[in-house]
């Protein structure tokens, strides 16, 4: 009796997976707006300097007597 699947499966080799194109239609995302990429950084730096900030005054705290 023949099986009705193959017992090895044949190798594929693909570059990139397949992804169905885009419509324009189609709601997505929204593009990304450079106002939004400067705040963002701008949040980071401020943040980073608040980290700093509390490291030095926890050093400096700690060296006083």
């Amino acid at each position: 009796m023949p099986r009705a699947l193959p017992t090895r499966r044949v190798p594929r080799h693909h570059l990139m997976p397949h992804r169905p194109a885009q419509r324009r239609g189609q709601a997505g995302a929204p593009p990304l707006r450079t106002s939004d990429l400067v705040l963002a950084l701008l949040g980071v730096a401020l943040l980073g300097g608040l980290a700093l900030a509390a490291a030095l005054t926890l050093a400096a705290g700690a060296t006083a007597p």
